[in-house]
């Protein structure tokens, strides 16, 4: 058997000895990348026979399942986002903006866990240690490796054996490998280098850690098949002028994938946050006009957020809209329903909505709360600090109730927001701004 590295074409398939920039085949761009393949000997005609597969079939019925044992992190945010903890054999893809607080994570981590592996791709031993020290990592039992080379790692994981408690690897684009001619961070490379890290650090049960890069869109960088081979793909988000930072799971094979982790960023490293209810709300702040507080869920647990609005006259032909922390076509739609169903001629305004704290908002729980932060912003009349506002809202201006809807509110009363405002005490968004507002 023999390696050797061809040109497959992602679209249709079609095989070339070399890079080409358009498939002959389909006529695509650059859809071409460069793929290890392997040579084998055909079986001997004498023989009369192949040679039969080792692999035997197996009925469901005849598996005893087993509960999972996991490994705790002793992070507590981190082992709720993992499902309880990590699995033996684990593949944590974790990716973030760049300095978001990827590597200073893992490296906490390390010194919590027993006997590990960190593969330095980025970083220079010199420079880990030097962020270790200001982290107080003390942990003896660390192991760097200066080492870009995939096949090189496999081998000092399969050596170590089961005596690694787990394998970081930072970063996974700038590792390579030599049975492909393709630069460090091409899509051949990161596949298949993910592909040999993750099948060594499996076969020896070991849990496997790979940082990745994120695109100018905000995505995982490299093939969309890294997001598939792992069992678990983490993102990190925030605002990284704000302290708060937020870890959620996009995909997870041992665990959900609606729970989220938040922590704060101080000079100690990432503080797993205790009392997440207040981590998004603002103290010391009163009667102030164009802010809301709503609840979202993340997870099993509500949130508690505050939406802030500013509505302010235009000079522009066209009015600005800028959303921070929500969907900007979302805003939109909900600034139409307030011109047509409310009465707000908004349309000769520039309008600001943000969500403290640095938290995205995607669910529809808090259009209630944003059109009452632009008609408190409009009125110049503040909401009590008291309120909280729960619910979707329509195009027809209703308002409709949300997944979950008495646990938000509970969670919320037992906070101090004694007042809620929400489906069961308003059909229409007209009628809670005349309520408040008029």
């Amino acid at each position: 058997m023999s390696l050797h590295s061809k040109y497959v074409c992602q679209q249709c398939g079609y095989e070339s000895t070399g890079w080409l920039g358009k498939c002959p085949e389909c006529g695509t761009w650059n859809s071409l990348v460069e793929t290890v393949t392997e040579s084998v000997k055909s079986p001997s005609k004498s023989s009369g026979r192949h040679e039969m597969s080792s692999v035997k079939i197996q009925k469901l019925s005849d598996i005893k399942s087993s509960a999972t044992r996991r490994i705790s992190t002793k992070i507590s945010e981190l082992d709720r986002v993992l499902g309880g903890g990590l699995v033996p054999g684990q593949v944590v893809l974790i990716a973030g903006e760049p300095g978001i607080g990827k590597s200073t994570l893992l490296l906490q981590l390390s010194d919590n866990l027993g006997n590990i592996l960190y593969v330095c791709g980025e970083e220079s031993a010199n420079q880990i240690a030097i962020r270790a020290k200001r982290l107080g990592v003390t942990s003896r039992s660390i192991q760097l490796l200066e080492d870009t080379d995939a096949d090189s790692v496999c081998e000092v994981v399969v050596s170590q054996g089961e005596a690694l408690q787990a394998v970081i690897v930072d970063s996974i684009q700038t590792m390579t490998t030599g049975d492909l001619s393709g630069m460090a961070g091409s899509v051949g490379q990161v596949r298949e280098c993910a592909f040999r890290l993750l099948k060594s650090a499996k076969g020896k049960n070991i849990p496997l850690f790979l940082v990745g890069h994120v695109t100018k869109e905000g995505t995982v960088a490299g093939p969309a098949v890294l997001a598939h081979i792992v069992d678990t793909v983490l993102w990190f988000e925030g605002d990284k002028t704000l302290t708060t930072r937020v870890l959620r799971a996009v995909k997870n094979r041992f665990g959900p994938t609606d729970e989220v982790g938040v922590f704060e960023m101080e000079d100690a490293g990432l503080i797993p946050v205790g009392n997440i209810e207040k981590a998004f709300l603002e103290k010391g702040i009163k009667n102030v006009s164009g802010s809301v507080v709503t609840s979202v869920m993340q997870g099993t647990r509500p949130l508690l957020v505050e939406i802030q609005a500013l509505v302010v006259p235009t000079k522009l032909a066209i009015p600005r809209r800028v959303a921070q922390g929500i969907d900007s076509r979302r805003l939109e739609l909900l600034l139409a329903v307030l011109t047509r169903r409310c009465g707000l001629p908004v349309y000769d305004y520039d309008v600001f909505v943000n969500v403290a704290g640095g938290l995205k908002v995607t669910e529809p729980a808090s259009d209630l709360a944003i059109v009452l932060s632009v008609a408190s912003s409009y009125f110049d009349k503040p909401i009590s600090n008291k309120t909280i506002a729960v619910g979707e809202v329509g195009l027809l201006g209703e308002i409709r109730e949300v997944v979950a809807q008495e646990k938000r509110l509970k969670e919320a009363k037992r906070m101090g927001f004694t007042i809620p405002i929400s489906s069961k005490g308003f059909k229409f968004v007209g009628q809670a701004i005349k309520a408040l507002f008029k």
